[in-house]
């Protein structure tokens, strides 16, 4: 694997930061995943609208501006052929005296790396994955992908303890997202999702899906999720860059719904997955969606 660091392409166990650097020190920096699909970056342009937006939030000038991202990205790609991948990418503040404050000279840190993206296989489409419910304990900034995930990092300790593969947070009896992804819950047909806001990531899959679904005649509400609506759900799913949409059939130990993938999650993937090939191969190139 060939990863970036700093303007240079090398292996990852020869990139080496300074022990001072902001992000190592007090996780000062933000992050990206993009999926790649035989070579091609699935909504390159969204992906990048938001870690601009992240870094704009922690007032951290945007080190690569006009198209050096996606330069560097295509590169990185290039370096490391093959199929299905997901580009893992974080901007810090780089190196400098340990002190809260913000530096007042600093160079800002970049690296990025690829890892393969496993396949749902038929297990997922057959029995669907387990998941638990803990307290959302994390800051009020949840829309900045900041590199600070100590709480998500414990959330989703505490799941893989319970041999669950995701936590689903709840905070003051409603529903937010999970330690690593947003959450849609059906009833009678109807597909809901947390509103966006400080409290949960926007996520770049959840608004694509939500776009197909809505294209395609479904019922799609960004509402508040009572708790008590998350577990009387006839399906639970979640969604991410790397997951695409999977389905939850354990919830706390007790089936969700009659304990099998749903109809409706049938059909979202279908619509995802078409939406995201047409997508792809529009002109040959990367699309985004409005």
């Amino acid at each position: 694997m060939i990863a970036y660091l700093n303007g240079a392409y090398l292996p990852p166990e020869k990139a080496c930061i300074s022990p001072l650097d902001r992000g190592f020190l007090f996780g000062d920096g933000v992050y990206e995943v993009i999926p790649s699909y035989d070579g091609k970056l699935f909504l390159l342009d969204a992906h990048l609208e938001r870690l601009g937006r992240s870094l704009a939030a922690i007032r951290l000038p945007d080190p690569m501006p006009d198209g050096g991202w996606a330069e560097m990205l295509e590169r990185l790609l290039q370096e490391n052929p093959g199929a299905d991948r997901s580009v893992y990418l974080q901007v810090t503040r780089g190196a400098a005296p340990r002190d809260h404050a913000f530096p007042g000279q600093a160079s800002a840190t970049v690296f990025a790396m690829v890892s393969p993206i496993a396949p749902q296989g038929s297990a997922v489409a057959g029995a669907g994955v387990g998941t638990i419910t803990v307290p959302d304990l994390r800051w009020g900034r949840c829309d900045i992908k900041s590199v600070a995930l100590l709480a998500n990092v414990l959330a989703r300790q505490q799941a893989a303890e319970c041999a669950a593969v995701e936590a689903i947070l709840l905070r003051d009896g409603l529903l937010t997202e999970g330690a690593a992804s947003n959450v849609f819950v059906v009833t009678d047909g109807v597909v809901r999702t947390t509103p966006l806001g400080p409290a949960i990531l926007p996520g770049i899959t959840r608004a694509f899906l939500l776009e197909v679904l809505r294209a395609g005649g479904r019922d799609c509400r960004e509402e508040p999720v009572p708790e008590a609506d998350l577990r009387a759900a006839d399906e639970i799913w979640l969604t991410s860059s790397t997951k695409e949409v999977l389905p939850v059939t354990r919830l706390d130990g007790q089936p969700v719904g009659d304990g099998r993938p749903g109809p409706v999650w049938r059909e979202a993937l279908d619509r995802y997955r078409q939406a995201r090939y047409r997508s792809m191969h529009v002109s040959g190139k990367e699309a985004t969606h409005d």
